[in-house]
């Protein structure tokens, strides 16, 4: 997680606990430019593939493990706004939309995944961040491992069985920036294949339901986000059950453009709404063309961090077919 204290701030929301300040060294009267979003090779990692190395992980994630990333709840009741709020509608959104495990350089931590309409059905989309990441000096680039989701998560349950990550599939120029900078985050985009649940079913058969992914999608529009954040933007409602990684939260409201600045260079595409989900929300879809009442829509992005221009947003790259499309086939015939 990192961020920049002052106009134009982000934030990585996925990783647990820790917060470093960018410090980036520049030649005076120059700015570093962000890389364009060109399409590139596809970079793919092992995770778990023996039955031995799936029981590992199972074995990894005791109860104890979970509720140690869960952040205190005050008690209080929930607050519903549109910047930030619990869904409780019962459609295919809990169905689909998941807590992702994961251990990133030795520590514990989660994020949000969903379930795609995929060749293999045993696709989910999540950051990059969540599944690549280097130390918090932009250092020692490592693969997550332990990597387990739980679709329809809450409150500890997991109605429709757990899921051990296979292979993790991210754009490789990703891999090749220090992460901490906001040049690459067009690339903040994967997907991890998953095994079978303890029952044999595949996780797109398992929960019955599944999202579409859509490209080039115009991004001024309304849009609905979703994420399993374990804290708020907004202090005040830190510690509100939908804020302690254990309840769905959504935001919703039109879609803006994150904007660069000379100090803070951003490449186009960085778009998202309002919205005050924080740390476990990354990788979190962003979706258009939502029907509240039946829980699908196209997803056209994820969450990847904060943007503050007066407001607090949370934005993410637009899923395109130069980067994400090449992405997605290697994951969904994986």
């Amino acid at each position: 997680m990192t961020s920049k204290p002052v106009f134009g701030w982000r934030s990585r929301i996925g990783v647990a606990g820790a917060v470093t300040v960018l410090v980036t060294a520049t030649l005076a009267g120059t700015a570093p430019q962000p890389v364009a979003a060109k399409p590139g090779p596809v970079a793919t990692h092992a995770v778990a593939f023996t039955a031995a190395e799936q029981q590992a992980v199972l074995a990894y994630w005791t109860p104890q493990r979970i509720a140690a990333l869960r952040t205190p709840s005050a008690e209080v009741p929930a607050v519903a706004r549109p910047d930030g709020a619990p869904w409780t509608r019962a459609n295919a959104v809990p169905r689909t939309v998941g807590r992702l495990f994961f251990t990133d350089h030795g520590e514990d931590s989660s994020c949000t995944a969903t379930v795609l309409d995929s060749a293999n059905r045993s696709t989910v989309v999540t950051a990059a961040h969540c599944m690549n990441n280097t130390d918090l000096i932009g250092e020692d680039n490592q693969w997550s491992s332990n990597v387990l989701f739980v679709p329809g998560y809450r409150d500890g349950g997991a109605p429709y069985g757990t899921f051990v990550g296979r292979l993790s599939v991210a754009p490789s120029t990703w891999l090749r920036n220090d992460q901490i900078d906001s040049l690459y985050d067009s690339y903040d985009q994967a997907f991890v294949v998953l095994h079978p649940n303890s029952d044999g079913r595949r996780v797109q058969d398992a929960v019955g339901a599944a999202q579409r992914i859509g490209y080039d999608v115009p991004g001024a529009r309304v849009v609905h986000q979703f994420g399993y954040p374990r804290a708020s933007s907004d202090k005040a409602r830190e510690g509100l059950p939908e804020y302690t990684g254990e309840r769905l939260a959504y935001c919703t409201g039109p879609a803006v453009e994150q904007q660069s600045t000379e100090e803070w260079p951003e490449p186009p595409g960085q778009w998202g709404t309002e919205c005050v989900m924080g740390g476990g929300s990354s990788g979190g879809p962003r979706f258009a063309d939502f029907d509240p009442r039946t829980g699908l829509g196209v997803v056209v992005g994820d969450n990847s961090h904060g943007w503050l221009p007066g407001k607090r947003y949370l934005v993410g790259p637009q899923f395109t077919r130069a980067i994400t499309q090449p992405v997605f086939h290697r994951a969904q015939h994986s």
